[in-house]
């Protein structure tokens, strides 16, 4: 923790970004917790919250390519305030569709919603090298994802206690706020060379071929087979992540009888798990080696799968959230480590395309596995789809296990802007 702290302290740009972060995550698990629940609430079905998830896979599908060359581009610090401005007036028009009759509205908003986010989440992977020096890259790394769970925990355990106390309208205009509050904040962030990517070329044709750039953008990553490997590692999670994210909802209300508030607690005590495997990650990242994060990757699968496998069959409402707790613990280790592998070895010129694809795979691997689920729904118990996703989940760790053991993922060389040039104290009188 005391290097959370003192990247706080001595980091001006990073504690603004870290500020704007917290407030507009909490807002975004609100109007999570708010949209299914009213979508179960008008319509009780699973195969509607589905749905929704599928429009907003569809959107962060589409949006990806586009976010990635743009912020590989032009000024990603003025492409995330534009993101949030945009998604604040879609949060707000999420009113409109509470009454009954007006589910079709949620699928359109959520699917708005979602393709203008990776324009700020990829941006934000993006500028971490460029306001962190490299000693201080992995604890904000590690503090960024930390943040992020927990305020999924937060924002999930009050999101849902306030839409039962306060209603859905409440939980929509918070989620507005929230998005002006990061644009506000993301506005003060300063650094003497700008937010623009080191670009080894800028000549004209590409300036009308993005579709170039982004292909550009691929090669890079199968030039890489660690990099590479790390987006595969996504996109084997999301095989059954995807349903997953239904299953919460339909365990809390459904399954468990819990209403709203039981959606709430099951993604809070997932938000606990992501929070304490992200602690475990920070600490072991500093000194663990190449060759045993390799190993640690296909042991953190191993865990998720089957901790999942055991919530879907868990017949108390206690166990459950223990096991799905577990099971994102060992998420959490996984994702950290390799987020910061990609950002001590993606070259900045490349970047946001980069973390744009890997957010794009696996969006788009979530919407065949929330496609599947959703139609299983209507067939199958929640309780045998869930199995199912535990077991397609770690099946990454076979195909990881199999790269590694045949030498088949190497440490690439460090690339990209050297962090220690960078100037990342900002504006001495703000």
């Amino acid at each position: 923790m005391s290097g959370f702290l003192e990247l706080l302290r001595g980091n001006r740009n990073y504690r603004f970004t870290w500020s704007g972060q917290i407030v507009s995550e909490i807002g975004d698990h609100y109007n999570n917790v708010a949209v299914f629940s009213l979508a179960l609430a008008n319509t009780g079905s699973g195969l509607v919250v589905a749905g929704i998830l599928i429009s907003r896979a569809i959107c962060a599908v589409l949006a990806g390519p586009i976010a990635g060359v743009l912020l590989d581009r032009m000024d990603r610090k003025r492409i995330m305030i534009i993101s949030d401005l945009v998604r604040a007036v879609i949060a707000i028009l999420f009113i409109l569709g509470i009454p009954q009759g007006r589910t079709w509205l949620l699928y359109v908003l959520s699917g708005a919603l979602m393709f203008a986010s990776p324009f700020f989440s990829s941006g934000r992977a993006s500028i971490l090298p460029t306001i962190a020096t490299k000693h201080e890259l992995h604890s904000a790394n590690s503090l960024t994802q930390l943040t992020q769970w927990t305020t999924l925990t937060i924002g999930s355990f009050l999101g849902g206690t306030s839409v039962m106390q306060f209603g859905y309208r409440w939980a929509f205009l918070f989620n507005a706020l929230s998005f002006l509050f990061s644009a506000w904040c993301i506005s003060w962030l300063y650094v003497d060379n700008g937010f623009r990517a080191a670009r080894s070329d800028v000549s004209g044709d590409k300036v009308v071929r993005p579709w170039h750039e982004y292909t550009e953008g691929l090669r890079y990553m199968r030039s890489s087979p660690l990099i590479l490997g790390i987006g595969l590692v996504a996109v084997g999670w999301a095989t059954g992540g995807g349903a997953a994210q239904i299953l919460f909802s339909v365990f809390g209300e459904v399954v468990f009888h819990r209403g709203p508030a039981g959606i709430g607690i099951i993604w809070g005590c997932a938000g606990i798990g992501l929070i304490l495997g992200a602690l475990v990650a920070h600490r072991i990242g500093k000194t663990i080696s190449f060759e045993n994060y390799k190993r640690m990757v296909s042991i953190c699968y191993v865990v998720h799968g089957g901790s999942y496998v055991l919530f879907s069959q868990a017949q108390t409402f206690g166990w459950a959230l223990f096991f799905i707790g577990l099971s994102r613990a060992a998420v959490a280790v996984s994702s950290v480590l390799n987020v910061t592998q990609q950002l001590r070895h993606v070259s900045d010129e490349f970047r946001g395309r980069v973390f744009a694809t890997v957010e794009s795979w696996n969006w788009m691997t979530m919407m065949l596995s929330m496609a599947v689920a959703g139609l299983a729904s209507s067939h199958v118990s929640p309780r045998v789809i869930g199995a199912w996703a535990g077991v397609f989940s770690s099946s990454t760790a076979i195909f990881w296990a199999w790269a590694n053991w045949t030498g088949r993922l190497p440490e690439p060389a460090l690339s990209g802007v050297d962090p220690d040039d960078v100037e990342v104290h900002g504006d001495p009188t703000v």
